[in-house]
């Protein structure tokens, strides 16, 4: 009689986490696959903050603490005061600022400071993993393992993949902290399919993943991505792929995205440069939350950030995700991010070129815009930084989208709704940083993107 009620309850909880499979590439859901599906909604459950408060505050001090220590410099050789005022020769600076930098090493954020401007960081990568803010911040990656180092670039075996690949490390079941070699271009055949507990670390070369498939996170948790390039990614054809050691099945056709969070969490996206992915940049759905995305540098793309991909996916109002410290860049459209149904805390990033909109959303998402630099395109017609999506007005004047500290340059309009008090959220320090000035963003996310590590220099 107990076993038949243990079944009952694992067919109904499999029967309501269906939704969670459809779209996910994966076209046979056996045993394997719903195992996973279910432990992932409970690690979904496990990583959510009821109070998400806490993480902006936690996230703030530590920004103020940074640049307190590296002298509370804007970095900015332009007058930020009033964006009214702000003439095409200001607007041509701070749109042409993401340049090589040629000075001594700086650290200028808090994530930055934890480990950069050391001679010895290569042999302490894993301090890495201790540097993580916002709500990914109990993300440990491959801490716990061995350092495993990729040797060479092929990918080719997609059952029985060669040891040396990536595509080896990223499917074994122990924890892996990632390294590669020398410099390497990967041109993926499918869609790499990372494990739990693996730190994919590109410090120390040149590493680009492009021209063919992308990366996927598909119901594993405590992924960190580091310092790789990842661009031209080309939708993954679909077929026999393995994707752990003891599992292998068919995949349907992937969208091409740069990289896919489906399900997961605990993950940490750092210092990356994106640009021209076939569908989106990074994509976070299907009950994802305890997300930071930070330093990245976004240039040439359309759909740039998509957080939640579905309004009748109700499990997404636990999503919570930081971005902060990003540099959105040249020829972008839209979706920095575009978000669905939870709490987004936006933070200290720059937002130098958009075309259509920067932040979207549609199902009543939370969002928390503190200390951004938002410099409007020239078109009179793109002005606005925010976009409501698929609700009147009287519906979406209800959502909390807050504006706080941000600086809006050559006409942006950030359009604010909620209540006019902005609401208390108990969030912890760590998971919600608190917003250095806008005047500060040049300098904090000067060095976004994937940095030129050399071992014993410092990076």
């Amino acid at each position: 009689m107990e076993s038949s009620h243990v079944r009952l309850v694992f067919l109904f909880s499999f029967a309501a986490l269906i939704p969670t499979l459809r779209g996910s590439n994966i076209a046979e859901y056996d045993d394997v696959w719903k195992q996973r599906a279910l432990q992932a909604w409970n690690n979904t459950l496990a990583a959510y903050e009821p109070n998400p408060e806490n993480v902006i505050r936690a996230l703030n001090q530590r920004v103020h603490l940074a640049l307190a220590k590296s002298g509370n410099r804007t970095g900015d050789s332009v007058d930020e005061s009033d964006g009214s005022n702000t003439n095409s020769s200001t607007r041509r600076t701070l749109r042409g600022k993401h340049k090589k930098y040629k000075g001594p090493c700086e650290a200028t954020n808090p994530i930055d400071k934890c480990w950069r401007c050391r001679d010895d960081w290569a042999s302490n990568r894993k301090k890495l993993a201790n540097c993580v803010v916002g709500f990914g911040h109990k993300t440990e990656g491959g801490k716990d393992g061995e350092i495993y180092v990729v040797t060479d670039n092929s990918d080719e075996d997609m059952l029985n993949p060669k040891k040396g690949t990536l595509r080896w490390a990223a499917i074994q079941t122990e924890p892996l902290w990632i390294i590669f070699a020398h410099d390497m271009h990967i041109k993926l055949t499918h869609e790499l399919m990372v494990q739990s507990k693996k730190t994919i670390d590109g410090r120390g070369a040149n590493v680009h993943i492009g021209y063919g498939a992308g990366i996927t996170l598909q119901f594993v948790q405590d992924v960190i991505i580091h310092g790789v390039h990842i661009h031209h990614i080309l939708p993954s054809p679909g077929g026999m792929i393995r994707d752990s050691l003891d599992h292998y099945g068919l995949r349907t056709v992937g969208d091409g995205d740069g990289i896919n969070v489906f399900g997961s969490s605990k993950i940490w996206l750092d210092h990356l440069s994106m640009s021209e992915c076939q569908d989106g940049l990074i994509d976070a759905i299907q009950g994802s939350t305890a997300i930071t995305i930070s330093n990245c540098h976004f240039t040439h793309h359309n759909d740039v950030i998509l957080l939640g991909a579905s309004d009748k996916f109700e499990r997404d109002k636990l999503m919570q995700v930081t971005v902060t410290f990003n540099h959105f860049g040249k020829e972008l459209i839209q979706r920095m991010p575009r978000c669905r149904w939870g709490f987004f805390h936006v933070v200290n990033n720059d937002y130098t070129h958009w075309k259509m909109y920067a932040i979207g959303g549609s199902m009543h998402p939370t969002i928390i815009s503190q200390g951004n630099r938002f410099v409007a395109p020239d078109d009179n017609r793109a002005k606005e930084v925010t976009n409501r999506n698929y609700a009147p007005e009287s519906e979406w004047m209800k959502w909390i989208w807050r504006s706080e500290g941000d600086l809006l340059l050559n006409g942006a309009l950030f359009r604010t709704s909620g209540p006019l008090k902005s609401p208390h959220y108990d969030f912890t320090k760590m998971e919600m940083i608190s917003a250095k000035p806008a005047t500060f963003v040049g300098r904090l996310t000067r060095f976004a993107g994937a940095l030129e590590c050399k071992k014993g220099s410092k990076c």
